[in-house]
């Protein structure tokens, strides 16, 4: 680790350049993401994260200009669930390392099961669940759940196959183009205490742009903090309950977020794996302004 990103922060942010609002070009994200990884502040940065239907064009990209050998990325399947091996094949025949694959296992008001159903025996197919046959760390999988029907449910599921080995954890929508896709804090907070209770890391996706809960005068939505998120985990991982971690994810003051996350700066994050963010910088910024992170630009 840096002296100036704290082992609490290390991969808190991968890198969603080429996902909305960004929506960066692939060959201006993977020069932008060498550019993170070689940067002061790289270990807050998590992979490239990239769309399975983009997954020939990135091998190509890459290969031209011979940047695939040790880049690291995150496949992100919106093509679906069945076809996540195809994808998963392309990248690694050309040189890239995969290092988490997220795909939404249903869409809201379906029942999670038949879709983690697939992508459990998937993630139990696959090559890096046979130690002779891998190298490095195993491939990290990630279900995205809908916070609605059937959640408790999926994760049991969860719980079981990761104690069973199978390298999984969950995955949630805090953010989108809807207002029912923002959780409220209590939401939120149930869910985040559920995965403390079956000791299971989970993800966040869309929505977490800036360190503290905010409305964005454009959408009139509220929009959760990652600063929130954290200093709430944090909590949850003390054994808070649903109220009291309700309470810090909706709290509007820095100083009391910022101080539970300055006590533990040296310590690993719990629970919370992190969130994909289509500005690396934005979120820098912001932890630079709490002073979080010891850096700045000029570096």
């Amino acid at each position: 680790m840096s002296t100036q990103v704290p082992r609490l922060l290390a991969g808190l942010v991968d890198d969603a350049a080429v996902f909305p609002p960004g929506s960066a070009s692939l060959p201006d994200a993977v020069t932008a993401h060498h550019e993170h990884r070689a940067s002061w502040y790289a270990d807050l940065v998590g992979p490239l994260l990239v769309p399975a239907s983009a997954a020939d064009t990135l091998t190509d990209l890459t290969g031209q200009t011979d940047q695939a050998a040790g880049f690291e990325v995150g496949l992100i399947g919106d093509t679906g669930i069945a076809r996540l091996p195809a994808a998963l094949t392309r990248l690694a025949a050309g040189g890239l390392v995969v290092r988490q694959i997220e795909v939404a296992v249903a869409r809201r008001g379906e029942d999670p099961q038949p879709g983690l159903t697939e992508l459990l025996r998937i993630a139990g197919d696959h090559p890096d669940r046979e130690p002779a046959r891998s190298e490095g760390p195993a491939v990290a999988w990630y279900a995205e759940l809908p916070l609605t029907f059937g959640l408790s449910a999926a994760l049991d599921t969860l719980a079981e196959a990761r104690a069973a080995g199978v390298p999984i954890a969950a995955k949630f929508r805090t953010g989108g183009l809807a207002a029912e896709l923002f959780p409220t804090p209590v939401e939120l907070a149930a869910v985040i205490c559920a995965c403390r209770d079956r000791d299971l890391p989970f993800k966040l996706t869309a929505g977490l742009h800036h360190a503290v809960r905010h409305l964005d005068p454009e959408t009139g939505f509220t929009h959760h903090g990652f600063g929130n998120v954290l200093t709430a985990t944090l909590a949850a991982a003390a054994d808070a309950e649903v109220d009291v971690v309700a309470a810090l994810l909706a709290d509007t003051d820095a100083v009391r977020l910022v101080e539970p996350a300055r006590a533990a700066r040296d310590a690993d994050r719990p629970l919370w794996v992190g969130f994909g963010s289509c500005s690396v910088r934005e979120p820098l910024t912001d932890l630079i302004r709490l002073g979080l992170v010891n850096g700045g630009f000029d570096r």
